[in-house]
Order: C-alpha cells, then sequence, then structure tokens
C-alpha cells in the first residue's frame, strides 16, 4: 500500500470523530421527540409526522444549495460554521411546548443538518484515497451508525428517568464537542476559483443521476418510517424498551458498512446493491408479521444489514459519476435523494399508520423497495454504467 492509497490518517480520524459526535447528537432526539409530542403533548399520529417530516423538507430546499457552496467555497469553513448552527438550535428545544414551534424549529433545525451532513461528507470524501474511496465513505458512515446504535437507546433511558430538557442538555453538549473536536482537520487546500461559477440547476443537482434519484425514493420511504415509528411500534406490539430496536438495526449497518465497501471497490456494485434491496425487503416483511421481540429484534438486524450495504454503494454510484469539481452536487443529489423519501415515509406513512395500522405501513415500505429492485434492474444499473467516470483522484 502506497502513501496516496493510506486511509486512516489523523485528519480522516479527526472526520469520523466529528461525524460520530454530530450523530450522537442528532440521534439522542429521533426517536424521543414522536413520544414527547405523543404522551405530553397529545398529539395524534398524523400531526406528529407534520412535525417531524418538516426537518425533511428543509433538507430537500437546502441540501442543493449547499451542494453548490461546497463546491465553490472553502469547506472546512463551511463545516465548521454547518455544525455551529446546528448545535445552537437545540437551545430552541427548551422552549418547544407547541406543535408549531415545533415544526418550525426543526425546520431550521434541517437546514443546519443539511449543510453539516453536506459539507462533512465532501470534506471526507477529500481526503480518502479514490483507491478506497467505498470502503472509505463506508467507515465514515459507520460513525453515523455507531451513534445510532448508541444515543437511540440511551435516549429513550434518559427521557423516561429525567425528562426531555436532561435529553436536551446530552445533545447540546455532544453538538459543542463536536465543534472543538473539527477544527483541528485539516483538508486538502482547492484551487481558488478565478471565478464564481454561474448559478444554474446542474450546479445544483446531479442532473444525469436523477433516474437514480427516483429510485432512491422507494428506498428512503422506508427508513422514514423506521426512524419515526419503530419505537411507536414497539410500544403498541408490547416491546417494554423498544429502543433497542435502533441497537440490533445499527449492529447489523455496522457490521454490513465495514465489509460491502470492499466489494464495491473491487467491482461488485450492482450484485451489492441488489443484495441489499433483497435483504431490506426481507427485513421489513417480517417486522410488519411477525410481532415478537425476538423477531422485533432480529427483523431490525436484517434491515440495517440492508440499509448498511446499500448506503456507501449508493453513494459510490453518485461521486462516480461526478467530476472531482462535482462532489459537492453529487453528495447533495445522493442526500436530497433520501431527504425527499424519508420525509415521504414520515408524512404519508404517518396517514398510513392512522387509517390502516403500523403493520400495514411497514408493508407498505417493504413493497416499495420491491419496487425498487425491478426499476433498479430494468434502469438505474444502466444509467450508471453509460455516465460512470474514471477518475484517478
Amino acid at each position: 500500500m502506497t502513501k496516496k492509497d493510506k486511509l486512516w490518517n489523523s485528519n480522516f480520524i479527526i472526520a469520523c470523530i466529528t461525524y460520530f459526535l454530530v450523530a450522537c447528537s442528532f440521534n439522542l432526539l429521533m426517536p424521543t421527540i414522536p413520544i414527547f409530542l405523543s404522551e405530553e403533548l397529545g398529539i395524534e399520529p398524523s400531526k406528529i409526522g407534520i412535525a417531524l417530516s418538516s426537518y425533511a423538507i428543509a433538507l430537500l430546499i437546502i441540501r442543493p444549495f449547499c451542494g453548490y457552496w461546497v463546491d465553490v467555497f472553502q469547506r472546512k469553513p463551511l463545516l465548521i460554521l454547518g455544525i455551529g448552527l446546528f448545535v445552537a438550535a437545540y437551545v430552541g428545544y427548551f422552549f418547544a411546548f407547541t406543535v408549531l414551534f415545533f415544526v418550525v424549529l426543526r425546520f431550521f433545525h434541517g437546514m443546519f443538518w443539511g449543510l453539516s451532513t453536506v459539507s462533512a461528507n465532501t470534506v471526507a470524501i477529500d481526503i480518502i484515497p479514490a483507491s478506497r474511496r467505498a470502503e472509505g465513505i463506508g467507515y465514515f458512515g459507520v460513525n453515523s451508525n455507531l451513534a445510532m446504535a448508541i444515543a437511540p437507546y440511551i435516549a429513550v433511558n434518559i427521557y423516561a428517568a429525567y425528562g426531555f430538557n436532561a435529553l436536551i442538555g446530552c445533545a447540546l453538549a455532544m453538538g459543542i464537542l463536536s465543534v472543538i473536536v473539527v477544527s483541528f482537520i485539516k483538508v486538502p487546500i482547492r484551487k481558488k476559483l478565478d471565478k464564481i461559477p454561474p448559478m444554474s440547476f446542474d450546479r445544483f443537482i446531479l442532473i444525469k443521476a436523477l433516474p437514480i434519484l427516483f429510485n432512491q425514493l422507494f428506498i428512503s420511504f422506508g427508513w422514514g418510517t423506521l426512524v419515526a415509528f419503530a419505537v411507536l411500534y414497539g410500544k403498541q406490539i408490547g416491546i417494554e424498551n423498544s429502543g433497542i430496536f435502533f441497537l440490533f438495526l445499527a449492529c447489523g449497518i455496522i457490521l454490513s458498512r465495514v465489509t460491502s465497501g470492499k466489494f464495491v471497490d473491487r467491482g461488485y456494485i450492482h450484485i451489492v446493491i441488489t443484495f441489499a434491496l433483497i435483504v431490506i425487503v426481507a427485513g421489513f416483511t417480517g417486522f410488519a408479521l411477525l410481532n415478537s421481540i425476538y423477531f422485533y429484534c432480529l427483523s431490525a438486524f436484517f434491515i440495517g444489514i440492508g440499509y448498511g450495504t446499500l448506503f456507501p454503494a449508493l453513494q459510490t454510484v453518485y461521486i462516480n459519476m461526478a467530476p472531482a469539481s462535482k462532489r459537492g452536487t453529487a453528495n447533495s443529489t445522493y442526500l436530497t435523494g433520501f431527504d425527499l423519501g424519508i420525509g415521504a415515509g414520515m408524512l404519508l406513512g404517518a396517514s398510513v399508520a392512522q387509517h390502516w395500522g403500523f403493520s400495514n405501513m411497514f408493508l407498505l415500505s417493504g413493497g416499495l423497495c420491491l419496487l425498487a429492485v425491478i426499476i433498479y434492474q430494468l434502469n438505474s444499473r444502466k444509467v450508471y454504467e453509460k455516465n460512470r467516470m474514471i477518475e484517478i483522484s
């Protein structure tokens, strides 16, 4: 292995630690806000979906601009700015006592989260050697999955023992620590542009990847239903600490992430993605139909295997279809696909759950992933093969 191919340098380690801390801060609230709105404010599921999906709508609006900014301006200052604003927004939760306030606050929090994640992912890709890109993306993403394993489980217990304000204090502390850590990162110096490129649609969205983004909507719909309603579903079927779902989900993601990237780098990207989608379908089916603590955890683990395998592979698809000068745009397009699907999962999934129950909502999620397998084989893989770029740096 040459020095150029070394993955675990100090900057990559700092990037990973930062992402872990920010993701911990973020995931402390994801499973607990629905509980707070339902139990403390007496909000019905459809309105909970609105409150939760507002952050996804904000992400959808801000992501394309973030991709443009990251491609045009220096990435480290944008990363620090994004994380700083994201952390500062936590103060607002101490005063959130109405649904309207939650909707507005989650909207602005979503905007700052969007800038943080696009800049963090792009900085990480700048640091990762091109020959180990999918592997590096996989390891980088594991940090958010570790946070997903730890934070929701702890959050449910903190909320039960000390209340919502104590939980916000923990999230705020994690966020402040992430700002301190990221200040030490060194990002590769980019050549200063002679002039700022004009704003155009192709600077916001990777146009040639739009067919893949369309397919991605069916995949990320299920992720939206999971993060919003897995805990409430667990309570409904009698799981005492339903936060355990996220432990098994994240274990599956971590196990698959550290291995799947190597197969992608060796050229098996289509096999990896197809395998991941089939596993996700099986996981959702079991989750919806087999209501016991054992299948609740086992299904979470299989869904984690599927999504953990899928994430780095799908992100690599977008990155490989863009030149280095548009990595920010590629990342924002990839993340926008998830934002759209997650928002739909939270909003439409809430409506489905209210009228037909959580089980049918998760069956629908699995069905949409099955449709995504078909679309991928018939269209998406051809789009990728036609537009992928061979890049050595």
